[in-house]
């Protein structure tokens, strides 16, 4: 069984998604007060889905407390559809971001994707290089030079860095992008990760993943 811990102040809508997953075998324990949710034993939840508008704490900082004392998968479920919200919970490091109202499959289907990967990278973590890629302020260093980077391939090129060697769904470097064409974004991706390459001079560090997005290797 998959336990995943909920922390939604709308409980007609949390009754609705437990339903709906628990013919997959997944179990929600939801906390409507996020500060319940935070000692409710975090350690042994699988995942956690996460409001941001919750009473008395912002969930962007339970999202930062989880991924940095738990460095558990957060999904983020919300109806704050502000493009600032979505950039800074992928920089705190959710695995995703699902806006409201939406379809209880495709919340499955996220969770599922996100389980997946997981499993199946964990017996590479060990064996990832030292990473030649380097953060510092508004400016990404490879192999210790300064890279001359467009806002919008920072803002791609940071998302793979910070979660190197895990495919990232077109979706979510899409949704992490503030200066992405919403008409043509299929392709501006395309086109913004040709140009990172370019720049890297080096085509094999970030690797297509067929049908689902891309990963920096």
């Amino acid at each position: 069984m998959i336990n995943i811990l909920m922390i939604e102040d709308d409980p007609e809508f949390a009754e609705l998604l437990t339903e709906y997953l628990a013919q997959f075998d997944i179990k929600i324990t939801n906390f409507e007060d996020p500060y319940l949710g935070l000692s409710a034993g975090v350690k042994k939840y699988d995942l956690l889905i996460l409001d941001l508008t919750l009473p008395g704490m912002d969930g962007l900082e339970v999202c930062e407390e989880v991924v940095r004392k738990y460095n558990m998968p957060v999904i983020i479920s919300s109806a704050r559809s502000d493009i600032n919200d979505k950039v800074k919970s992928f920089e705190l490091g959710a695995y995703d971001y699902l806006p409201k109202p939406y379809d209880p499959k495709e919340m499955y289907a996220r969770i599922m994707s996100i389980l997946n990967r997981i499993n199946k990278g964990e017996g590479d973590k060990s064996s990832l290089p030292k990473s030649d890629f380097e953060l510092k302020g508004d400016t990404i260093y490879f192999k210790k030079e300064a890279l001359s980077l467009t806002p919008a391939e920072y803002e791609v090129l940071t998302l793979l860095i910070k979660h190197q060697g895990m495919t990232q769904s077109r979706e979510q470097i899409i949704n992490t992008s503030g200066t992405m064409s919403i008409d043509s974004q299929g392709k501006s991706l395309d086109v913004i990760i040709s140009k990172i390459r370019t720049k890297l001079g080096d085509n094999k560090r970030i690797q297509a993943v067929r049908g689902v997005g891309y990963k920096l290797v």
